[in-house]
């Protein structure tokens, strides 16, 4: 009876896993019991492994059964939420912002947090209840017994190391039980695989493909092109020191305006300030590679001008996966003699505490840094449990005054970060349209009160910028989407989805003396996380490295890019009327292969260029 149990069990978490994934019981049972059957059964398999692991190690069948049964209950509903705010399945590369549990938490309606609890002490209580009545009567186990379950559970989940590698046993296994990975799509993959299956197949990490010819002979031809493209475009521009300036990148926790979603409609606009800084200074879109969520992907592209889009499917957090293994990863920091980070949340989300000092940021404030480097300004607004956007242009500032002379700041604001089930009084924006469900309504509303408090702040910051007397330069931007507007179809309107705010301001001491641009027209209208760099030295007419020179080649000459969520492809490339585009023209195509050479060498290669391609 206790295995028949096991197998029943296995074949209930399964069916269940999957259902959290979809939201759909109707397209859940299609899956599991018509079009992927021997997915299913292989998910179902390994659950049954996992359970005689877990009964292995406790040798009482009641507590093995509550550890089972609590874990896989944590997972599904973590995997619901990930997939309502990001579309996207629990992946391996999420474990490391376990390190935060209460961060984690705090995301998360306190519903969904009581409801979990409940259901956990239930099952825990009936575990102690049942093994101190019936557990005498259950099966117990030698040691033998009791290592080869565990044994089969580990190897049953280690096996899947070698999953993408197409000569292994376990990818052969995978393909003939019909197991097909959506490299352009992680959350099809599991939808079509199952969410178990799709994380224990993304646990290696294969950074990124090799390019065809690379070599260390071609990465010095590459370098000594980009020399003579960086010679043509420092004869036009004056300053010669970075350094001397001051660089502030601004992420915008999930700023985008909501009336640019087809099918949702605002009473009034909710960014008035900022919509009227863009139309007198280098402004735009921003093609983001994620969708309620992905906010250190996009700072990385920021730091970087490396493309998501480029990396391997595998690779989906640069930040967790790939910086700390690197020896002097390139990023803008390194072209300054001072530098900090402002991120007024938990250090230590997507690994931002050694990824900040692996880039050679020399402070990194943050709430557990108290004893250390405080924040300055912490305060909250009345109805918000994030630390506000004016808090964080305030410690900015207060950084700013830090140097005599120039630094690069990197802040990542918290202020309209999810859920955003804020109880404002007197709320006066109103969402309507096709694309506003019941269920989002008060959410996109929500969301809009809060951005037009991020509007006026912004503002207020700009304006104490123009106070300074030394040259500042920020760029200012959005990270993703919210992912609140469930009436709206990701997959027909997959630009409009994934396009945010920009803008790339010099205060007034820049503009007067030389160094600071009002507004570039060219190639500013739709762009990339990977443009900003080479955007912010020309604005500051700032004279650039043969790697500048080749972003500034990429942000001029080649459509923006983003990670697609199509099918068949990584990537999405749009135009500057922000239409997708099928085809790159040969000029592009060679500037991206240029571009993918590097990012190669730097990231997965040699580092045959790292030391001569940024000076």
């Amino acid at each position: 009876m206790q295995f028949i149990f096991i197998i029943a069990s296995a074949f209930l978490v399964g069916f269940i896993l999957n259902y959290a994934q979809t939201g759909d019981i109707v397209f859940s049972k299609q899956i599991v019991f018509q079009s992927n059957l021997n997915t299913y059964l292989l998910t179902v398999l390994i659950l049954f492994f996992i359970y005689l692991g877990l009964y292995g190690l406790c040798n009482r069948f009641f507590y093995a059964s509550a550890i089972f049964y609590v874990f896989f209950a944590i997972y599904a509903v973590a995997d619901r939420l990930k997939v309502n705010y990001r579309s996207e399945p629990i992946l391996p590369s999420d474990l490391s912002l376990l390190k935060n549990v209460k961060g984690l938490l705090s995301m998360v309606t306190p519903k969904i947090v009581i409801f979990m609890v409940i259901l956990l002490i239930i099952l825990i209580a009936a575990a102690i209840l049942l093994e101190h009545f019936l557990g005498k009567h259950t099966l117990r186990f030698n040691y033998i017994v009791r290592l080869i379950f565990i044994a089969l559970a580990a190897i049953s989940i280690g096996s899947f190391y070698t999953a993408s590698d197409n000569n292994s046993f376990t990818y052969k296994v995978l393909a003939k039980a019909g197991y097909t990975n959506y490299a352009s799509n992680i959350n099809q993959s599991a939808n079509s695989n199952g969410p178990m299956l799709t994380f224990l197949g993304n646990m290696y990490v294969d950074v990124m493909d090799k390019p065809k010819g690379y070599s260390k002979q071609k990465m010095e031809k590459l370098v000594k092109k980009y020399q003579g493209v960086a010679d043509d475009i420092n004869q036009d521009r004056s300053n010669n020191n970075l350094s001397k300036q001051t660089l502030i990148f601004v992420l915008s926790e999930s700023f985008s305006n909501p009336n640019r979603v087809p099918g949702v409609k605002l009473n009034q606009d909710p960014i008035p300030n900022i919509e009227k800084i863009k139309e007198n200074t280098t402004s735009g879109l921003m093609m983001s590679s994620g969708y309620g969520g992905g906010t250190a992907n996009m700072e990385y592209m920021t730091l970087t001008g490396l493309a998501m889009n480029q990396f391997s499917d595998s690779l989906q957090s640069p930040y967790t996966q790939l910086v700390n293994k690197q020896e002097n990863p390139i990023n803008i920091s390194n072209s300054f003699k001072t530098s900090a980070a402002i991120h007024p949340f938990h250090g230590n989300f997507y690994n931002r505490n050694s990824v900040y000092k692996n880039f050679g940021i020399q402070s990194f404030r943050n709430l557990d840094t108290a004893k250390t480097e405080p924040l300055k300004y912490a305060d909250t607004l009345p109805e918000m449990e994030y630390v506000s956007d004016e808090s964080a242009y305030k410690d900015t500032l207060w950084q700013i005054n830090q140097a005599k002379g120039g630094q690069f700041i990197n802040l990542v604001t918290m202020q309209n970060h999810m859920p955003y089930t804020n109880n404002y009084t007197n709320n006066p924006f109103k969402a309507s349209g096709s694309g506003v469900t019941d269920s989002s309504r008060t959410q996109i509303e929500n969301f809009a009160k809060s951005i037009n408090t991020t509007d006026n702040s912004t503002k207020e910051f700009l304006a104490e910028l123009d106070k300074v007397n030394k040259p500042i330069t920020v760029v200012w931007y959005g990270d993703h989407l919210p992912g609140i507007y469930d009436g709206v179809d990701i997959y027909k309107y997959n630009v409009e989805e994934h396009q945010t705010d920009y803008f790339v301001y010099s205060n007034k001491y820049a503009r007067d003396h030389g160094e600071g641009t009002t507004k570039l027209d060219d190639a500013t209208k739709v762009t990339d996380p990977n443009g900003f760099i080479p955007l912010a030295l020309e604005q500051m007419d700032q004279k650039v490295t043969p790697y500048y020179a080749l972003l500034t080649k990429v942000q001029q000459d080649a459509p923006a890019m983003a990670k697609s969520i199509d099918e068949g492809t990584n990537n999405l490339y749009v135009n500057q009327d922000s239409k997708s585009v099928d085809k790159l023209t040969k000029k592009q195509q060679k500037i991206i292969d240029d571009y993918r050479m590097v990012q190669y060498d730097l990231t997965a290669g040699k580092g045959y260029s790292r030391n001569v391609i940024n000076k």
